[in-house]
Formats: C-alpha cells, structure tokens, sequence
C-alpha cells in the first residue's frame, strides 16, 4: 500500500522536524473526529469512577503486553502516514475517563514495532494540538471574566511549561534504556487505591 510505504527518508534534521509536524497533525485528526461524533466520549455515563478504574487497570495491562512483545526496532524516521493516523485512533482512546492519552499512544506504538523513545516521543508530539486546543479554550473562559488575574496566570502557565518540558526530557532518557514497568505499577496501585474507596464508601462513583 502506498501509505505503509510512505516511510520518511533520511533528511537534514529540519526536514525531519517539518515532517514530524506534518505527522502529528495528521495523527491529531482521529481525536477531533471522535469527539466530534461522540459528543466528546467523557460525558455521559462514562463519568463514573468505577470506569476510571477500570480504565487505569485496563490501560496498565495493555502497556505491559505491548512493552514485553515490542519488537523496538523502528526508528522515528520510520513513522509513516498510515502509523501516524492509527496511532492518532489510540490517543482517542483517551476521551474514555482513566485512559492516559500518551499511555495509549506509547501502547500503539510498541505494537507497531517501534522503539520506546522513539514512541513516547511521538505520543507526546501528538499530544501538542489537543493540549493547545484545550488551553484556548479555557484562555477564552478566562478571558470572559473580568476579574481574572492575567499575570499570576501566565506566570503559572510559564513554570508550567518549563517543568513539564523538563520531565518530558527525563523520561524519553530514562524509557531508551528501561521498560515502562514504574508506569504499569503506578497505574495499577492507583486503580486498586480507587476501587478501595469506592468499594467502602468512602468516595461516590458519580
């Protein structure tokens, strides 16, 4: 097929990062159809915490298949069209409460045979549209009130943006030479901590 062999050929590294955008756009598209249709997936009766925790645990699971059979062998310059808009289907998965949007993206893209890095590295390109949408949205909410207090929250968005960069940093060093096993415990503790305050009142599910 012509999509599947659309590979991304060795290029200066500007040329790459052009592509790489033009890929996560394409890879964006999935998410905006899917909510579009779906009325956004997290409304409804999706809101309800016995989801969320089946979702971390369901999500937990499929990491840690996808990371013991990963074949880690295709590189980003690999990634085709075709890859990219599926992965975009996986990171829809996300509109379901309790699925990590970049734990779905990494999943598929260690089922597709490509490198950990290199999948947490798309998973987060990717999640660079929707983000940014979300944000502009909540800038015009903020932008309605008068009362809002502009600088605190730009300062508030800049520290942001500088620690989340600094953590994504570590982890795409941290997943080139270790398994995403922290990830698949951590997920499973906190949907074994939640179902235990659902199951004894503590917390309501709706």
């Amino acid at each position: 097929e012509i999509m599947e062999s659309a590979t991304l050929s060795p290029s200066p590294r500007g040329k790459l990062a052009e592509l790489l955008r033009g890929l996560g756009g394409a890879g964006s598209r999935p998410l905006a159809l899917v909510g579009g249709l779906g009325g956004g997936a997290g409304g409804g009766g999706l809101r309800n915490l016995w989801i969320t925790a089946a979702m971390l645990a369901g999500v937990a699971i499929v990491l840690a298949v996808a990371d013991r059979v990963a074949k880690n062998e295709r590189t980003i310059e690999q990634l085709t069209w075709k890859h990219a808009i599926s992965l975009g289907f996986w990171q829809a998965l996300a509109l379901i409460p309790g699925v990590s949007r970049s734990g779905a993206t990494i999943s598929g893209g260690l089922f597709m045979g490509y490198r950990r890095e290199v999948a947490a590295r798309y998973a987060f390109l990717l999640a660079v549209p929707a983000v940014m949408a979300s944000g502009l949205s909540k800038l015009k909410d903020i932008g309605d009130d008068s009362t809002a207090a502009w600088g605190p929250t730009l300062l508030a968005t800049g520290i942001a943006f500088v620690i989340g960069y600094g953590v994504i940093a570590w982890l795409l060093r941290y997943v080139a030479n270790h398994t995403f096993t922290i990830f698949v415990v951590y997920r499973l503790a906190l949907a074994a901590v939640l179902v235990g305050l659902l199951a004894t009142g503590t917390i309501a599910a709706t």
